[in-house]
């Protein structure tokens, strides 16, 4: 008997709530951490104590190599640090830290950031490169370009459009000149627009993303004015040296050469062949060292060359997009006459040159 009581009142000990006193503290458990110390001291492993601030050419160095960061806070300070520091060399003309062809390896890929703050400061950074340089580079920058411009996301394809815009503006003539530049360009403003070729087709942009009117219809009407601005460099008005015309001479003694040949005075003949060439890749259409080009791929360099792809590819397809633009009315009706002024303008020179329309 006496041990089942003992036993009972055991058990009643887990229903039992304890009676807390005034004063004391709560019983800590088997546990617990006494954390309560201060340190007096903390010490790094690595810490820099020199006495003198980086100089600006170190900070735009590691302002570039923090482009490939994961963080978007990141990447936009790191473009705004360089834009503000390219900004400040262009009065003076100086040239930046790094050649510009090393910058463009990092930037290029940013032209797909998912962050549209990136983007932003990167197409002011864009703007701040030395035009001359980037004319070198317009092959390496044009694949990330139509990469954009077939982009799921409407807002990169907007930025995309941009960078061709400022393309154009810088270099125009080596845009439509280079490999891939005209046919696969034009692929992709026709996918942007919805003006599908057999070709075209493939793209998975459509018009549908954007819209037909109200601030929908604004991306519209930008890429009508880029596209009209790149075809009146490849086709459209007077082309210049574009168009194999050759400006040679010194000083005030210019001699315009129609077609690379020059009407020289004996004994001087074949004077343009040994000029110094003009670009840093004179020999680049010969693909000497390259992968095998299919048409896409090739380079059209003369206006002739370009119209002729253009007429038998994409002038029926341009044309049937204009007049639907047209039929919409309002400001991308406007933007398309932009378009439809350099096709007439294009085949008023085709007509003249004897090529097929």
């Amino acid at each position: 008997m006496g041990s089942s009581a003992k036993k009972k009142k055991e058990k009643q000990k887990d229903f039992q709530k304890a009676k807390l006193k005034v004063g004391k503290t709560k019983v800590k458990p088997d546990n617990f951490t006494d954390t309560s110390f201060k340190a007096k001291s903390i010490t790094l492993t690595q810490q820099s104590l020199t006495l003198h601030a980086p100089t600006s050419s170190s900070q735009f160095t590691h302002n570039v190599s923090l482009l490939s960061s994961k963080s978007d806070t990141q990447r936009r300070d790191a473009l705004a640090h360089l834009t503000t520091h390219l900004s400040n060399l262009t009065p003076s003309g100086r040239a930046p830290p790094q050649p510009t062809a090393t910058l463009l390896q990092t930037l290029t890929p940013l032209i797909l950031d998912s962050s549209a703050s990136v983007r932003t400061n990167l197409l002011r950074l864009f703007r701040l490169l030395p035009p001359r340089d980037v004319q070198d580079h317009v092959a390496q920058l044009l694949p990330f370009v139509r990469a954009g411009m077939t982009h799921l996301a409407a807002d990169v394809r907007g930025t995309a459009v941009e960078v061709l815009a400022w393309l154009v503006e810088v270099a125009g003539a080596e845009v439509v000149g280079c490999a891939g530049g005209w046919i696969k360009t034009l692929n992709c403003f026709l996918s942007v627009l919805g003006w599908h070729t057999d070709e075209s087709a493939k793209w998975s942009a459509s018009r549908a993303a954007f819209g037909k009117a109200g601030t929908q219809g604004r991306p519209v009407v930008r890429i009508l004015g880029v596209l009209a601005g790149f075809l009146a460099v490849g086709i459209g008005g007077d082309d210049g040296d574009r168009n194999g015309d050759v400006a040679m001479g010194d000083g005030d003694a210019n001699v315009k050469v129609a077609g690379g040949v020059a009407n020289w005075e004996f004994p001087l003949a074949s004077v343009e062949a040994h000029m110094l060439p003009k670009t840093a890749q004179p020999y680049v259409y010969l693909n000497l060292f390259g992968q095998p080009r299919d048409e896409e791929g090739e380079m059209y360099e003369t206006r002739e060359d370009r119209f002729r792809v253009f007429g038998a590819k994409f002038l029926k397809a341009v044309e049937r997009g204009v007049e639907s633009a047209r039929q919409d009315g309002g400001e991308v009706g406007r933007a398309s006459s932009a378009v439809s002024k350099v096709l007439k303008e294009a085949l008023v020179y085709a007509r003249g040159a004897g090529l097929d329309v």
